[in-house]
C-alpha cells in the first residue's frame, strides 16, 4: 500500500457526552463521558488506521491543552509528527440529548497561528515521504487563505498526490493548483462554482465543469442521507444513501475521505474507493459521539453499497 500522510491545521479534543435535557441556565448533567483526538486530518487517519491501513499524521498542538491531545493521539496509536504552536488547542464539545435524539455541537474557533508556526508546517511537508497527503479542516485564523495551494505546489514537487477537504476561499484558491481529490459538501459545492444546484441534474453538470476545468481529478460530492456522487474525467457515479439510525454526524465527512484515500493508496480502482468511503461515512453515523466508524460495520455497509451502484448521467 502507498503511504498516506495526513495535515491538521486545527485539530480538537473532541469530547462527548450525554445528557437527558439540555436547557439554558441550569446546571446539566452529563455521562458516558469519552475525549478522542480530532481534527479533519487525525480523524482520517484513526479512520484509515481501523480499517487496517497505516497514516502519518502531521498536526499542530500547544498550550496548556496541547499535552492533552497528544496523549490521545499517542493512546490512539497513530504514528504522528507534532508542529508546536504558543497557543491552546481548541476543546469541542457534543453533547446527546437523550430525551429528544437531538444532537448538540460546540466547535471553537480554535488559536492563532503565527506565520512561523503554519510556515514550520511546510518545512515538514519537505521533510517526510509519501505517496498521498490528505489535508482536511479549517485553517486556524491567521492562516493565509492560499496556504494549501502552497501544500499543492509542495505535494506536486514531492510527488504526492493531494487529497483536500476545505471550504470557502480556501477551496476556491486551491481548485487548479494540481489537486487529486476533494470532497465538498452540496453548500461548498455550490459556493465553489457561485450558484445554487438544486437537482440532481444541476449538481452532475457542476462536477462535469469542474472535472473539465481541471478544478481536480476527482470530486466526491457528498449529500448527507441522500448518498453520494462521483466525478471524473470519466466517470460520474452517484450513490443512493443507505438508510440508517443515526447517533453522531460527528466525524462522518472526515470518514468517507479517510476511508476512499485508503482505497485509493492500497491500488482500488477509483469506484470502489468510492464505495468504500461512502460505506465508512454511512458507519460513522453509528456510532455515539466522536467514536467515527468501526471496521465490521464498513465492511457490511461496502457489500451492500456494492451490490446496487447506479451510473448519474451517462
Amino acid at each position: 500500500m502507498k503511504r498516506i500522510v495526513t495535515l491538521t491545521l486545527n485539530p480538537a479534543i473532541d469530547g462527548a457526552e450525554e445528557a437527558e435535557q439540555v436547557r439554558p441556565i441550569r446546571k446539566i448533567r452529563t455521562w458516558a463521558e469519552r475525549y478522542d483526538p480530532g481534527g479533519g486530518g487525525i480523524n482520517a487517519a484513526r479512520v484509515i488506521e481501523e480499517l487496517g491501513g497505516s497514516a502519518l499524521a502531521i498536526y499542530l498542538s500547544g498550550g496548556i491543552t496541547g499535552p492533552i491531545l497528544d496523549e490521545l493521539v499517542r493512546a490512539s496509536g497513530i504514528e504522528s509528527r507534532r508542529i508546536p504552536i504558543g497557543g491552546h488547542t481548541r476543546i469541542s464539545h457534543t453533547v446527546h440529548e437523550t430525551s429528544s435524539g437531538l444532537e448538540f455541537r460546540f466547535v471553537p474557533g480554535g488559536p492563532s497561528v503565527t506565520r512561523e508556526e503554519w510556515q514550520a508546517c511546510l518545512a515538514a511537508l519537505e521533510d517526510i515521504e509519501g505517496d498521498y497527503l490528505l489535508a482536511s479542516g479549517s485553517l486556524p485564523r491567521s492562516v493565509p487563505s492560499d496556504f494549501y495551494v502552497q501544500v499543492a505546489t509542495v505535494a506536486v514537487r514531492r510527488g504526492m498526490k493531494f487529497v483536500l477537504d476545505t471550504s470557502g476561499e480556501a477551496l476556491r484558491q486551491a481548485a487548479g493548483k494540481g489537486l487529486h481529490l476533494i470532497k465538498p459538501s452540496l453548500g461548498e459545492l455550490e459556493d465553489l462554482v457561485g450558484r445554487t444546484l438544486p437537482t440532481p441534474q444541476d449538481q452532475d453538470s457542476a462536477l462535469r465543469g469542474l472535472i473539465a476545468a481541471g478544478a481536480a481529478e476527482i470530486i466526491a460530492l457528498t449529500l448527507g442521507r441522500d448518498g453520494a456522487v462521483l466525478a471524473t474525467g470519466d466517470t460520474l457515479l452517484r450513490i443512493e444513501g443507505v438508510k440508517v439510525t443515526p447517533k453522531s454526524a460527528v466525524g462522518a465527512g472526515d470518514s468517507f475521505l479517510g476511508a476512499m484515500t485508503l482505497g485509493l493508496a492500497q491500488g482500488r480502482p477509483v469506484e470502489e474507493a468510492f464505495t468504500l468511503g461512502m460505506a465508512a461515512g454511512t458507519a460513522a453515523v453509528l456510532t455515539a459521539g466522536t467514536e467515527l466508524c468501526r471496521r465490521a460495520d464498513v465492511d457490511r455497509l461496502y457489500a451492500e453499497i456494492s451490490r446496487d451502484q447506479t451510473p448519474a448521467g451517462g
